[in-house]
């Protein structure tokens, strides 16, 4: 476990996870990121003026049990009880037993957050999968449910999600994705109208079912590569929301090996409504134009000198989509997704 990492999730354990109007608290999820992107000395000064901005922890009301969690769920007014639920919950049994127990309650409710929920849960998943599982050092198994209780609170589901059946790859398929009649409004509205889009079901329908959990898995990283590509193009319409495409994938990407291998297709069915539900609500439908879009960097380690800018603009989405580009990147060779890190951080920074 690193240290600064460490002292990093005690201190915002005291935090809530939303601050002002709904707004999300990124705090751990780029902590962890800058840490195991060799930016850990930084993390502590960038923390000291992210701290400021945030609410705290709102107290606990009333016990959730096992017997009456489902009336709490989507009950963010409940947050602080469900922080104290899933606490006790990692303290009593195996953090992955409780992950194997809740994953499948949680993830038909995975745009919860605007899908902050599961990508919180899955950056504490990489700190544990690191090698951070001692029950003495529960650090990051409090920072695990602390993930689950804002999934919990905030649950969300998408309208109509259907199982993938068709024959797209994840680039057609997101080309298919229709748009809402209004892009207007808040997350909560505009998913809204995804329920009388006919044809939003269809689109859902049409992404290449996979062959077994394996296959799965290999969907979902083409997905989370389609997304970031999808963002250098279309990223401008809504700069925060549409990052979300590819950091919500690849955040149930990073958490299959916690999981039981039998949950990794339904977990590819969620993961791909949420992303499609992100883009029908936010997104253009054309895209801009190629010469205003930015190139990727020309250095020798193009991936290392993105990682140092996004570190240095301390903008919490440049870091985590950064960091998915990279990934990306690493698999594919393709410069245009570094091009879509460099994108984020023009339109954010």
């Amino acid at each position: 476990m690193n240290a600064i990492l460490d002292e990093a999730y005690l201190r915002l354990h005291s935090t809530g996870p939303e601050w002002g109007d709904e707004l999300s608290n990124h705090g751990p999820m780029a902590a962890e990121v800058l840490v195991r992107r060799g930016h850990a000395e930084e993390v502590p000064a960038w923390l000291d003026a992210y701290v400021r901005r945030l609410d705290d922890l709102p107290a606990a009301r009333e016990p959730i049990t096992d017997a009456t969690w489902p009336q709490a769920l989507s009950d963010f007014g409940r947050i602080g009880d469900w922080v104290v639920y899933f606490g006790t919950q990692v303290r009593e049994r195996p953090w992955r037993e409780v992950l194997a127990t809740w994953w499948p309650r949680l993830l038909p409710g995975i745009a919860a957050g605007a899908t902050h929920g599961v990508i919180r849960v899955s950056h504490a998943l990489r700190t544990l999968l690191a090698g951070d599982e001692s029950p003495a050092d529960a650090v990051a198994v409090t920072e695990l449910a602390h993930g689950l209780a804002w999934w919990a609170a905030r649950s969300l589901p998408v309208p109509g999600p259907i199982g993938p059946y068709g024959g797209l790859d994840a680039a057609e398929a997101l080309e298919s994705v229709p748009r809402i009649p209004s892009q207007q409004g808040g997350l909560a509205s505009r998913f809204g109208q995804l329920g009388s889009l006919r044809s939003f079901p269809e689109a859902l329908a049409a992404l290449r079912a996979p062959a077994d959990p394996d296959d799965a898995r290999d969907r979902l990283a083409d997905l989370v590569g389609a997304a970031t590509r999808k963002y250098l193009t279309h990223g401008h319409a809504s700069p925060v929301l549409l990052v979300h495409t590819a950091t919500a994938p690849n955040a149930v990407l990073h958490s299959l090996p916690a999981l039981p291998r039998e949950l990794w297709p339904a977990s590819l069915t969620a993961a791909w409504s949420a992303s499609a539900a992100i883009l029908s609500t936010y997104a253009p439908v054309a895209g801009a134009p190629r010469e205003v879009l930015p190139e990727p960097p020309t250095a020798d380690d193009p991936v290392a000198e993105l990682l140092d800018r996004a570190a240095a603009t301390g903008e919490e989405h440049v870091i985590k989509f950064t960091d998915t580009a990279a990934e990306v990147y690493a698999r594919s060779a393709d410069p245009d997704v570094l091009a879509a890190a460099v994108r984020v951080r023009d339109l954010l920074s």
